[in-house]
C-alpha cells in the first residue's frame, strides 16, 4: 500500500474491504471489537489483499482482529461506501463485502492486534452502539441466520 502511495500520493483510493457479523454457533451473540483509534464498537472489517477471496479475508480479519477462528456462511450485503479523508490526508473509498460468519465452538476473543482495545460477545438482542451501516448490516445477518437455522 505504501509503494502504492508513493506513486498517487493523497488521490482517491478505490479499495474492496469486508464486514465480518459473527454470530456464536447458538447464534445468539454477536462478535464486537473496540477500536483502538476512537473506541467506537463495530463488527471486525478489513481490507481485502490483492487477488484475495473476499470470504477467506473475512475469517482472515476476524482472526488477525479478536484471536479466534470462524467460517464465512454466506454474503449478507454489498455496498459502496462514502469517500473518507484519513488524517494523514490520503483519500479512500471501500466496497463494502459483509458476510455472516459463524464462530468455531466456544472461542474466546481477545483484541489480537493494535487496530482494537477490546473484543467480546455482545447478546444479539443488545448489541453495543454501533453506526447506522453496521446495525443495517446486523439486521441482514440476523434476518438471514433466522431463515437458515434450520438449514444446515
Amino acid at each position: 500500500m505504501l509503494s502504492l502511495r508513493e506513486r498517487i500520493g493523497h488521490e482517491l483510493l478505490w479499495m474492496p474491504g469486508v464486514t465480518a457479523i459473527v454470530l456464536d454457533a447458538g447464534r445468539t451473540r454477536l462478535l464486537a471489537v473496540q477500536r483502538a483509534d476512537d473506541g467506537t464498537w463495530t463488527p471486525v472489517t478489513g481490507i481485502i489483499d490483492p487477488g484475495e477471496e473476499p470470504a477467506r479475508a473475512a475469517v482472515r480479519e476476524v482472526a488477525e482482529e479478536a484471536g479466534i477462528g470462524c467460517r464465512a456462511l454466506r454474503l449478507v450485503d454489498v455496498r459502496a461506501l462514502p469517500p473518507i479523508t484519513y488524517p494523514n490526508g490520503d483519500r479512500a473509498q471501500y466496497l463494502d463485502l459483509c458476510f455472516l460468519c459463524e464462530a468455531d465452538g466456544e472461542a474466546v476473543p481477545f483484541p489480537a492486534d493494535g487496530e482494537n482495545s477490546a473484543a467480546r460477545w455482545f447478546p444479539l438482542d443488545a448489541p453495543p452502539p454501533m453506526n447506522e451501516r453496521f446495525m443495517e448490516q446486523l439486521a441482514l445477518a440476523r434476518e438471514d441466520a433466522a431463515e437458515t437455522r434450520f438449514r444446515r
